[in-house]
């Protein structure tokens, strides 16, 4: 919801940046400019704008999105929690997480039951596939 807000107030300040360029381009048009160039000059003035504005603002939207990683804190995730989800998605099985965190075998099995409920999946892949589709762990390089 908070994402929502933000992107229509960026809609807002976008729709207002524009409006306020055409009331300039009219003013200019009526007032010095209006023997030296014709009305396809300013159509394509404002073209250029738009473009250039809707360039930036969206490569700064996406630019956002790509670098904001999920914050395993959000999730309540721990960063033992994230260490565990790491070592799932290297393929190891439960006791080979165990041996790698120095934990026992229970301690790993509770650590991946509060990963799957507090990522409300319910199988090890799941798990996984929403942490990557999330960003809390790094694909994998093809």
């Amino acid at each position: 919801m908070k994402k929502l807000h933000k992107l229509n107030r960026i809609y807002w300040i976008y729709g207002g940046v524009m409006g306020l360029l055409m009331i300039i381009l009219q003013v200019i048009q009526y007032k010095t400019m209006v023997r030296e160039f014709n009305l396809d000059f300013y159509g394509a003035s404002i073209g250029i704008l738009f473009l250039i504005f809707g360039i930036w603002l969206g490569s700064s939207i996406y630019r956002r999105k790509s670098t904001d990683k999920y914050d395993g804190d959000k999730l309540g995730l721990s960063n033992r929690e994230l260490e565990v989800l790491e070592l799932l998605a290297q393929g190891l099985s439960n006791q080979e997480i165990a041996d790698k965190l120095f934990v026992s075998l229970n301690t790993a099995k509770t650590h991946i039951s509060n990963i799957y409920s507090k990522l409300n999946v319910k199988r090890r892949t799941q798990a996984i596939q929403k942490a990557r589709d999330m960003a809390l762990i790094d694909s994998p390089k093809e």
